[in-house]
Parts: structure tokens; sequence; C-alpha cells
């Protein structure tokens, strides 16, 4: 089977036709545990390829040389070095690439200087202080606030766009990929910013809260806003590549459940994803994930409602367990799920981890994988052991041999 194939029908609820389960990673590694592997012995270049965010200005991963602003927005910048990186760890191969609306464009400004600090206006358009001691850097102001402020920040969005997103500009990102894609040499896996995580990069945490009761229409706009993009972006991508999987990130959970409600979900959430999975379904796209750490499973009926498929990474270290979650909601898949920290305990760990995990692998709709990055002490060797382990097991119980049920 090739790629495509393995991670479709892993995905569905049969084995039919299928030799193994693919094995493939949630998340890109964190730039912490390669460089401790490096040192263990195992150096792919990732690290002199990328870097990862370290600010708020800054998006989530850039090239650690000079490069072209359209390349943050059209962004493939981890597809090459992941793809080595995972692949070179006995992982199935996978494609990662991201489209971003070009909310990171302005320049930064200084906007007032004293003997103790500058406030400048950052690459986000947020404000910020900056003590010249060095201390904590404070916010001034968000990028947004009310619908004056949206209306001012999206009119300098469409500006960026008109610059920077352009079909030529597409065609260097992803035209590399597309007779990989075609042949199925990999699968593509793309990123985009959801509904709850993209309002709150624009107002902050707290005051993206407040913003639900106190500035419910600029919200919406904002959402809408960002469907319209899509749509208009993904209509032109899609033609190129075809992901199999497209993820949405949300974040919507922490450890004792998310931070909003189903309710406020289903008014200011759901009625774009029941707009864009279909629009991606009929370009291809055979799953739609969202991406939310924590525990979210109050929340299941709402993801199923709007038309997702599923969930990633499955934070088990939240509370949730999906062995328990798959016998209440049987047609969930998941991306994740594995205790990325069991790993660490070594051998006898991952096997007692790879036993729970079963009744789930072998009914399907699933691609076992840690829930999350692995953590940076995580020793070398256990990993391996747990990638050649989980393939192992993911022969056992997913191919076509094996009766399901």
């Amino acid at each position: 089977m090739n790629a495509w194939e393995r991670e479709i029908a892993t995905l569905s609820f049969s084995n039919k036709g299928l030799d193994r389960g693919c094995i493939e990673e949630s998340m890109y590694p964190w730039d912490k545990t390669v460089n401790n592997w490096k040192e263990q012995g195992y150096d792919t270049g990732f690290l002199d390829k990328v870097h990862f965010a370290t600010l708020p200005t800054d998006n989530l991963y850039a090239y650690n040389e000079p490069y072209e602003p359209w390349q943050d927005y059209y962004n493939t910048m981890m597809a090459e070095p992941v793809f080595a990186h995972e692949t070179g760890l006995g992982w199935d191969p996978v494609m990662r690439i991201a489209f971003r609306i070009p909310f990171i464009s302005y320049e930064e400004e200084i906007r007032e200087e004293t003997d103790e600090y500058i406030i400048r206006r950052d690459r986000d358009g947020w404000l910020r202080r900056y003590p010249k001691n060095g201390g904590l850097v404070t916010d001034v102001k968000p990028v947004v606030t009310c619908m004056e402020d949206w209306q001012a920040h999206k009119a300098h969005i469409q500006e960026q766009i008109k610059l920077h997103l352009t079909q030529e500009n597409m065609e260097k990102a992803y035209g590399r990929f597309r007779e990989g894609c075609k042949n199925k040499d990999y699968v593509v896996r793309l990123r985009l910013s959801g509904f709850f995580w993209t309002p709150r990069f624009l107002f902050g945490n707290e005051e993206q809260l407040y913003a639900y009761y106190d500035e419910p229409e600029v919200l919406q706009d904002i959402s809408r806003f960002v469907t319209d993009v899509y749509k208009e972006q993904l209509e032109g991508i899609l033609k190129i590549v075809t992901p199999s999987v497209v993820f949405f990130e949300e974040d919507l959970s922490g450890k004792n459940g998310p931070m909003i409600s189903p309710a406020t979900f289903e008014e200011f959430i759901s009625p774009y994803y029941r707009e864009l999975v279909p629009f991606l379904r009929e370009r291809g796209v055979q799953n739609v994930i969202m991406d939310t750490d924590g525990d979210f499973t109050v929340m299941i009926p709402k993801i199923l409602e709007c038309g997702l498929d599923g969930v990633l990474p499955v934070d088990v270290n939240a509370g949730v367990d999906i062995v328990k979650v798959r016998e209440q909601y049987p047609t969930l898949k998941f991306i994740g799920g594995f205790n990325k920290l069991s790993i660490i305990d070594g051998e006898e760990a991952i096997e007692k981890e790879l036993d729970r995990l079963r009744p789930v692998i072998k009914q399907g709709g699933c691609i076992i994988c840690t829930d999350h990055q692995a953590a940076p002490h995580t020793p070398l060797k256990y990993y391996q052991y747990y990638s050649r382990r989980l393939k192992e097991v993911m022969a056992e119980l997913r191919n076509e041999s094996v009766k399901i049920g």
C-alpha cells in the first residue's frame, strides 16, 4: 500500500485491504527534544534549517536564514526537515504544511521612549512595553479591542493578502509537493488556525473570553473574515496538493475542561466549521480534525455535530482516555492518545500503554501516537523502541486478516 491508502484505511473503521495501520506522529517534534537526541547521536540537521517561535510576534516556525514575507503565510518551512527527522525514526512519510492569514505583518515601530522603557508596536500589531533594564515585557494594548480596531486591522490584512498571497507565491510554496502528493509517495497534512485560536491571538486570553459577551459582533466578523479567506486561498492550494488530513488549531481546553461552554461553541465556532468542512470534503480532503490539548470531552457532541471527524492529540495527562471516550462516541476519530510520559519510563511502561490502547487500535478510526510532542528528557533509545513496537502492534491488529469487532 502507499502512504495515502494506508492512512485513509487506518482512519476508517474497516481494515479491508489494509496491510498494517499507519504510524505517524501527532505534532512536529519539539526543538528541545531534537537537540537532546542530537547529543545522543541522532541528527538530521533539523535545527540548522528552522527555529521555533519564542515570542508572540513570531510565526510558529521560520527559517534560520533570510526569506520572503509570503513564506510565513504559505508556510512549508517544517515540511522537509520534519519529513527527514520522522522517516529517519521509522515513521510513515508525512509532509507537514501550513497556511497562515498574514496577521503578523506590521513593521516594528517605537511609539514612546523614556530612560526606563520603550513602547513598541510589534509585528503582530500589539503595543508592548520593553524595559531597558531587561525586565519583564508587558502588554500595553492588543491589536483588537473593539470593532473599530478590528476594521482597521482587517483593512491592513486585506492589503497584505493582495501583496503577498499571490498565485505565483502559492505555486512557489506548495508546487514542489504536487508530484509526490499525486503519486502518493507521502501524505500531506495541512495546518490552519481555528475560530477560538484566532481571536485569542488578536484579543489576548482573558480579553477574548470577555469579548464573547462584550464584543460578540467583532468575534463573528473575525470568523466570517477568516472563513472567506480560507475558502478563497484553499480553492487554489487544494488544486496543487490534496491533504489527507486538515487540522484546525483551537487549544480551547485545559486540564479542567473547555474554556468556553458548548453553547458558546455552537454560536461562535460551529457555523464556520459547518461551512468549511463540506468545502474541504468536496475538494478531496478525507479527514478534518480539531487540535486541542486538555479535557475536551464535554465538547464532543458539538465537535461531531458541526462535521469534524475527530480530535488530536488527546491529552492523557488531562484525564482523557480514548478507550473510554470511544465507548461513548464510537464514530469519533483520534490522532494521538499515547501517553508520551510513559516512553520516558522505558520498555515495560511502553508495553503497558500499548496494551491499554489495543481495543481502540483494533477498532480503527485512529492513528495512535504521542499525546503531543515527546518531552525533551525522553531517551532516544526508548523513543525508538516505542516507534518500532507501535509499528509491530499496528501490523498485528490492523491488517485485512484481523476480524474487526
